[in-house]
């Protein structure tokens, strides 16, 4: 049977499986636009100023297929990039990183460099909030580990050869971040609960 505009109807069991497809592949977005999403709420509702850092590049070459159009052809990173966020939220200084995960049973801690962690340790010594999100986006949950709690885990990397967390540990030591409808990833109401109720 076809519609009345021509269109041939398509088979039932064609229509669910790109239903399913759809449902499965667009479950949500990235963990950085996630991210993004929340902190532009946040911005809006004057509750923090949280920005994602650019990381600064070196063009090189830049191809001119049109006068109005400029196409990069070569650029390098100038230096190694510090962590993804960072703002103030109540007065403090806050800085962190967000890292997501498709391993259902560890967090590889490859996924970190040296150059951060010595950052986020900076950041800490000086009196700032510093820590890592993580996504394990198998499960669809977002946890908050305080840089104070990463540092070990991170030295003993070197010492023992450990080179991730288990998923376990992420989720009985670092903190279940609410996913909410507009403050995607409310990683504030975690800082709050962690800093702000003495």
């Amino acid at each position: 049977m076809n519609y009345p505009n021509g269109r041939k109807r398509r088979p039932l069991q064609r229509v669910n499986r790109e239903i399913k497809n759809h449902k499965y592949s667009n479950r949500g977005m990235s963990l950085e636009e996630d991210i993004n999403t929340t902190n532009e709420y946040y911005l809006a509702h004057n509750q923090a100023v949280v920005h994602k850092k650019p990381t600064p590049v070196q063009v090189v070459r830049v191809h001119y297929p049109q006068r109005s159009a400029a196409v990069i052809t070569e650029a390098y990173y100038k230096q190694a990039s510090t962590t993804d966020y960072n703002g103030l939220y109540r007065g403090k200084y806050i800085d962190f990183e967000a890292k997501e995960t498709k391993n259902k049973t560890r967090f590889p801690l490859a996924n970190i460099h040296e150059h951060q962690i010595a950052h986020m340790e900076q950041i800490i010594n000086h009196g700032g909030i510093s820590f890592i999100i993580i996504r394990f986006s198998s499960y669809n949950e977002t946890y908050l580990l305080e840089t104070e709690k990463l540092l070990p885990f991170w030295y003993d990397l070197f010492k023992r050869g450990k080179k991730s967390i288990s998923y376990e540990t992420i989720r009985d030591e670092a903190h279940l971040i609410p996913l909410k409808f507009q403050a995607r990833v409310d990683y504030l109401s975690v800082i709050d609960k962690l800093y702000f109720t003495k």
